[in-house]
């Protein structure tokens, strides 16, 4: 059953050596995941499935261990989801989870196995929410790290560029990620999301699947759009 979960958004520029001369910019969304990060920690789980979205190649699951790099956002930094044990896996891990690797090193995890999950952005809603379930019954005490950032077009200068129905969708996406709220998770259009470019969508339905008669309750630690790009830390447990 899921006992926490921590939603995070998942741009590059997390890590201070991608955003350099920018990286103060970026400090909140990064005390705020920290604070997320420590509410799954306090809850123990048996299980840590990393979920965020990727692109075609970076879909499906990926084993403890696995690396990921910053490479090619200019920075020279390399990591791995969790412990690497004897031998890593030779699938990289796209983006997302590579963020979430970078946020759970840095939070120095050792409470839990990992694993990662890639999600394709355009997976309709009830088979995230299908899959959710799936993954909250697959250990007595499950937590999620669900990485995602809501739209993309909260200015002229975002990269989807302003759209008016930005704000409201990334207002709605906050309340119910800070209040825990399933259904509202669900409800989520998966058209306006993609229109917005919202990479969050799939991943946060997804927590609501595996959220399904748990019980929990959520914080909004952190709501911003420091580039025009929706950013969103919660934590639930």
């Amino acid at each position: 059953m899921l006992v926490a979960a921590a939603v995070c958004p998942c741009p590059p520029l997390l890590v201070p050596e991608v955003a350099a001369g920018a990286a103060p910019e970026m400090d909140a969304a990064r005390s705020a995941c920290a604070d997320a990060l420590g509410v799954l920690a306090a809850a123990r789980p048996d299980l840590l499935v990393v979920v965020g979205p990727a692109g075609r190649s970076g879909r499906g699951t990926f084993p403890q261990g696995s690396p990921g790099s910053f490479r090619g956002f200019g920075a020279g930094v390399d990591v791995h989801l969790g412990p690497v044990g004897d031998a890593v896996p030779g699938r990289e891990l796209p983006s997302s989870l590579a963020v979430g690797a970078w946020l759970l090193e840095r939070t120095g995890w050792a409470d839990a196995p990992i694993e990662g999950l890639g999600v394709g952005e355009s997976l309709e809603p009830a088979r995230c929410v299908d899959a959710g379930r799936q993954i909250g019954a697959r250990a007595g005490r499950v937590a999620l790290l669900v990485m995602g950032d809501a739209s993309a077009c909260r200015t002229l200068k975002a990269p989807g560029y302003l759209d008016e129905r930005a704000a409201p969708f990334d207002a709605e996406v906050a309340r119910a990620l800070g209040a825990a709220d399933v259904a509202a998770v669900k409800a989520l259009d998966p058209g306006l999301a993609h229109e917005l470019k919202a990479s969050g969508r799939a991943p946060w339905q997804l927590l609501a699947g595996a959220a399904e008669g748990a019980d929990l309750s959520g914080t909004l630690l952190y709501e911003d759009a420091p580039y025009g790009v929706g950013y969103v830390v919660a934590a639930w447990s």
